[in-house]
């Protein structure tokens, strides 16, 4: 430890002697500094003891400037050298110590002023090789807690326990871990931790704590084991999203499906919920490595179609999509959550993925199941390009309205969807009813379909439809009806 102006006072073989009536302070000292300067103001940064053997210090008005001075700039005590200019210390020099409380003591001509400062510099020596230790110590014991098999659960709570204060952990606005609610109710410090991506992660620590030097060490730790956990989150739901997939276009079926949907931590003996996440083109890149709140813990999840997939066993469906919804929602994700039902068994996994996905067309924060349409089914499990027929109906479409803004497929999607009335697709759109004739009549020359026909009416409400899913033009199987009712 630093040492004190009464453990100086007091050292054997110094034979220091104090002068006057000041009181030595209590604390410590942070340097020697020796002087014959008549204002060292200038160059004293406080906390010192200050030594001179008043070499320049003749008049009693000098020796009162110089304790003005020293006083002025923090020091802790002066020490003044006799025998060599002066033969005692000046009663000038004392008394104007004296009126300030600044303690002085006098250093005989046999003790060298270097002995001083090297005790004082021996002290601080000592002092921080002993911080430096600790501080070692509590690095070991940080990362021991991290990679001895506690993982960043361990690393926070040995975090609490040096610092001798609650810590909490947050990410996309959810709390991942948390030591104590007073680190989340009370005063507390809150400190960014980097991971090289945008989820506003943030460690909070209730005040006061002690050791804060160890505090930036920790924000190292817990920002490399973030950024672990991300990249084995993109790499495990990229390798689950392709298994999934194969379940779902019906690649991978009976037994083998099961046993691997096992491997994957997605038991086929229980009934299982598909939740479906559609994010916002510009935040599809934060699917992969996002992380899901605690109620999520036992769940699969998986990357499939730019869909982030969460398999979840039979429970409280609905809590659980409320609390996903609200936690993207505080992530600052644009995004809208697809429920599937609930069943058993891999044709049942497929069931509900597929009526997850349906519901996302419905466009709301939280859609619920409904009951699949033939429409959906043909869609999601032919073996035909679909792609390319959709392509083949509406491309005429979307290159008139590119090149003349004629609006026919905003057209033909009213009329469709208001089951064929020219009197409310005119009414809908703000147009004369000759209007939409003339445009159903294009339709009909540019597609070679007409609408009116019901045959071609399905042809073009299916092509719709695959367009609006973005379906691809590899072969599916049409799905199995599920082994167990919801």
């Amino acid at each position: 430890m630093p040492i004190r102006l009464s453990d100086l006072l007091a050292a054997p073989g110094l034979n220091l002697r104090g002068c006057g009536t000041a009181e030595p302070t209590s604390a410590l000292l942070q340097w020697v500094a020796v002087t014959e300067l008549e204002d060292p103001f200038p160059f004293l940064g406080g906390g010192e003891v200050v030594l001179t053997t008043g070499l320049r210090h003749r008049s009693g008005a000098v020796q009162r400037s110089f304790v003005d001075s020293v006083h002025r700039s923090g020091a802790l005590a002066i020490g003044f050298g006799t025998g060599l200019s002066h033969a005692k210390v000046p009663a000038a020099l004392l008394e104007a110590a004296t009126q300030r409380g600044l303690p002085v003591f006098e250093v005989p001509y046999e003790t060298p002023f270097v002995a001083l400062g090297k005790m004082v510099a021996d002290a601080l020596a000592a002092d921080h090789v002993t911080q430096l230790r600790d501080l070692l110590a509590a690095h070991q014991s940080l990362a021991a807690a991290l990679l001895g098999g506690k993982g960043l659960p361990g690393l926070l709570q040995e975090l609490s326990v040096l610092l001798g204060s609650p810590v909490a952990l947050y990410q996309y606005g959810a709390r991942l871990f948390a030591t104590g609610a007073r680190a989340e109710t009370g005063p507390r410090e809150r400190l960014p931790i980097a991971t090289g991506l945008r989820d506003r992660c943030t460690l909070m620590i209730a005040q006061p704590y002690r050791r804060p030097d160890i505090v930036a060490y920790a924000q190292s730790l817990i920002s490399v084991e973030l950024s672990n956990q991300a990249r084995r989150r993109t790499r495990e739901r990229a390798v689950t999203g392709q298994l999934l997939a194969d379940v779902v276009a019906g690649r991978l079926t009976g037994a083998d499906a099961s046993l691997r949907l096992q491997g994957a931590g997605i038991s086929m003996t229980r009934r299982n919920v598909t939740f479906l996440v559609q994010a916002a083109s510009g935040q599809v890149r934060s699917l992969p490595a996002l992380p899901l709140p605690s109620e999520f813990d036992g769940a699969s999840t998986a990357v499939v179609d730019g869909l982030l997939a969460i398999v979840v066993p039979e429970g409280s469906r609905t809590d659980l999509a409320r609390i996903l919804s609200d936690y993207l929602y505080g992530s600052g994700l644009t995004a809208t959550i697809g429920i599937g039902g609930s069943y058993a068994e891999p044709a049942g996994l497929r069931w509900s993925y597929f009526e997850a996905k349906e519901s996302l067309q419905r466009g709301q924060n939280l859609n619920e199941p409904v009951r699949l349409s033939l429409t959906s089914l043909l869609m999601s499990g032919t073996a035909v390009p679909l792609a390319d027929l959709a392509a083949e109906a509406l491309d005429p479409l979307t290159d008139f309205d590119a090149a003349h803004d004629a609006k026919l497929l905003e057209t033909l999607e009213q009329y469709l969807a208001l089951n064929g009335s020219v009197a409310a697709v005119a009414d809908e759109l703000g147009l004369h009813r000759n209007t939409v004739r003339y445009r159903l009549g294009q339709i009909t020359e540019l597609t070679g379909y007409d609408p009116a026909v019901t045959a071609d009416r399905v042809h073009l409400f299916l092509a719709l439809n695959v367009r609006s899913l973005g379906l691809g033009t590899s072969g599916r199987q049409t799905p199995s009806l599920p082994p167990t009712t919801r």
